[in-house]
């Protein structure tokens, strides 16, 4: 429960309110009334200890915005000066003639102690400081000002959309957010304050010189007309009376003028003025040449070796000390709190990498640095590799070890999944046995990771042997990078979401920007987009061309409304794109058909199935299944590329079903051949025959 505030707090806080209304009362009093002598000896002293205490904290604030309230005390600051100047003209003019007492000791004490009681060394003093104030640090302080100004309105746009990216980004949340935006917001109202306070230290410094004229020459006329004293005595009493009364003035001017410099000079940064100039000049190379300069100086004939050769001693101590190395600090840091057992946190349950290696102790030197670690230089090409064809990024792999894992042993991961382990021996080296070997080289047989082909592993030494007999020699790291790089495309999907649609279509957008717009968020939304390219990658689309693709889903969702119809139009729209996958431009697609028997039965169990998630019979789907691997049997023993055809209503059913089974085999609609793509037809599948090569090649219509 919070206590009550005692009498004496409520009226420390009634009477910190009502300073600044009745400062600006009094301010009207000097204008308008006169005041005595002693009034105004306090003011000028409280205009000064007001300047001094605007000019340490403008020093010691650490950024421009800690000292926001400057343009508005630098306003009544300057209103406070001008009328103790009027007041203090009205004195000098009525009781000049009375002598150097006649305006207040403050007045005297700065027109005989600063200057000597000469006016004449006086007027070339204030001379020279107004050439100080208005010339240099207010015409500079100006411009900084006026130029941050314009530069800080000019950002402004940007820093609000560089915040709005990094809340939708989820780098900060909705409450930074705001305060980050009132912060902009006031920093472009500071140095816009600024540029206009600038104006009226430049007006404050324009108004002193023509108060000491008014002061010299009216005090003159008044003297000698109005209290007949001669020429000379009116001069000597006016003028030193004025002299005084504008340095009074301006010395508080020239510090708040220092004030504003420094603080519109300022860079944002941790530390105070001080401490950053320090910071910044502690360097003993700095200092190491200055010693030296002046030490060359100080032994010249003529010159000052009393002055000069103590500053070149107090350089070269000040570079010695700094060249010292510093002792370590020692911080008094309390134990760690011991850990709770107990205690979960989110580190513990949650791994942000999507694609992972965890290698067994026994593989640890493929990520050695020492060794050059094989393994990461592998990945990192494999990922720039893949990321050009598939039209994406593909995330950072994290690589660390897992001791429960055998010693050579290896796992892939993505999403949390593991997608393939094997075991490779990193000191050996894979010998793949290419169906065509002379003599059977020893060694530990087994089947290879990504292929499944026979291989076995040799020692380093049976190189040359495994290469004259035949077989295609490997080393390890290089089984597990290829063995990362097939999992990676065929689960591409997994490893695309909507983070990354976002980025393609800000990339897009750049470009075609109107593309864009007819695309998204009307009429496919960003998840609809998303689902859409993930299905594509599923299918082994790959987004390289994303503009084209783009180009058909904005076509496509004026004929599909589900994510299956549009990928369906999409498909028969880019076809050309899928099928330069497969085979190059000037040669014919080999196609794999389906027999009008079995295409016949495929379409009448689709139409009896509906809009079921299995829609072919299973006694149907083993036939399909075993018929397409015995036809597909002798082209992937030729190593032939090829594209299974069928019409649009089965293509996704049978997609789906071969899958699983035959992965790299693309399922093509016949609306997807492009009317100027030859074809090739290697094999019927159905009926009897099963297989059989066609002695002519054919073409598809896409009707």
């Amino acid at each position: 429960m919070t206590p009550a505030p005692s009498k004496f707090g409520q009226f420390l806080n009634m009477s910190r309110g009502s300073i600044l209304p009745l400062a600006t009362l009094l301010l009207v009093v000097f204008l308008v009334l006169p005041v005595p002598a002693l009034v105004l000896d306090i003011g000028f002293i409280f205009n000064i200890m007001i300047s001094l205490a605007v000019l340490m904290v403008a020093l010691n604030v650490t950024k421009p915005l800690d000292f926001s309230s400057f343009p508005t005390v630098l306003l009544f600051a300057t209103l406070l000066r001008l009328g103790l100047n009027v007041a203090s003209t009205r004195v000098v003019l009525v009781h000049g003639h009375e002598g150097g007492a006649a305006a207040g000791h403050v007045i005297e004490a700065f027109g005989s102690l600063l200057i000597g009681g000469d006016y004449v060394v006086g007027i070339f003093v204030f001379a020279i400081l107004m050439i100080i104030n208005l010339v240099v640090i207010t015409k500079g302080a100006g411009r900084v000002s006026e130029v941050s100004a314009r530069f800080t309105l000019d950002a402004m746009p940007g820093k609000q959309m560089a915040i709005d990216a990094d809340l939708n980004a989820g780098l900060m949340t909705p409450e930074e957010a705001k305060a980050r935006r009132a912060e902009v917001a006031t920093e472009a109202d500071f140095y816009g304050s600024m540029d206009g306070a600038s104006k009226f230290v430049k007006g404050d410094a324009v108004a002193g010189v023509l108060i000491l004229v008014v002061n010299i020459v009216g005090g003159i006329i008044l003297g000698m007309a109005s209290h007949g004293l001669p020429i000379a005595e009116a001069a000597s009493n006016y003028t030193m009376l004025a002299i005084g009364d504008a340095l009074v003035a301006q010395v508080p001017a020239l510090l708040l003028s220092i004030a504003a410099a420094s603080i519109v000079t300022r860079v944002n940064s941790a530390q105070d003025l001080p401490g950053q100039i320090s910071g910044q000049f502690a360097i003993a190379k700095a200092w190491t040449p200055v010693a030296v300069i002046l030490g060359i100086m100080g032994v010249l004939p003529g010159m000052p070796h009393l002055i000069i050769l103590p500053a070149a001693a107090a350089a070269g101590f000040i570079a010695w000390k700094l060249s010292r190395p510093k002792p370590p600090v020692v911080e008094n840091i309390a134990p760690p709190a011991p850990e709770n057992p107990n205690a979960i946190e989110w580190e513990d349950v949650s791994d942000g990498a999507m694609l992972g290696i965890d290698v067994g102790f026994g593989l640890v030197p493929l990520v050695d640095e020492r060794r050059d670690a094989p393994l990461m230089r592998r990945v990192t090409g494999i990922r720039k590799q893949i990321s050009k064809e598939l039209g994406f990024v593909i995330p950072l792999v994290r690589i660390k070890d897992d001791m429960a894992l055998p010693a050579n042993s290896y796992r892939i991961t993505i999403g949390g999944t593991i997608v393939a382990e094997d075991e490779i021996w990193p000191e050996d080296l894979l010998a793949l046995d290419s169906g065509d070997i002379d003599t059977p080289v020893e060694g530990r047989a087994c089947k290879d990771p990504t292929f499944g082909m026979d291989a076995v592993w040799i020692s380093a030494d049976k190189r040359a042997e495994a290469i004259v007999a035949g077989y295609t020699v490997v080393d390890a790291a290089t089984v597990m990078a290829t063995h990362l790089n097939q999992m990676v495309r065929l689960n591409a999907a997994q490893l695309f979401g909507m983070d990354e649609t976002k980025k393609l279509l800000e990339t897009l957008k750049e470009n075609s920007p109107q593309l864009v717009e007819n695309l998204t968020p009307q009429p496919l939304s960003l998840f609809t987009i998303s689902a859409v390219c993930r299905e594509l990658l599923r299918e082994g689309v790959p987004l390289k061309d994303f503009r084209r693709i783009c180009s058909a889903m904005v076509e496509a969702a004026a004929e599909g409304t589900t994510v299956a119809q549009i990928v369906e139009g999409v498909r028969q729209r880019i076809g050309s794109i899928i099928i330069q996958s497969l085979v190059p431009v000037n040669l014919p697609l080999p196609v794999v058909t389906l027999d009008a028997e079995l295409e016949t039965l495929l379409a009448q169990s689709l139409r009896v199935a509906g809009d079921a998630a299995f829609p072919i019979e299973p006694g149907l789907a083993q036939r399909i299944l075993g018929a397409i691997e015995q036809a597909a049997r002798p082209l992937m023993l030729e190593q032939r590329n090829y594209a299974l055809v069928t019409s649009p209503q089965a293509r996704k059913p049978l997609a789906d079903l071969l899958r699983p089974r035959f992965p790299d085999t693309p399922v093509l609609s016949f609306r997807e051949l492009p009317d100027d793509k030859p074809v090739e037809v290697v094999a019927t599948v159905g009926g009897q025959a099963g297989y059989r090569t066609p002695q002519a090649e054919h073409s598809f219509s896409r009707g």
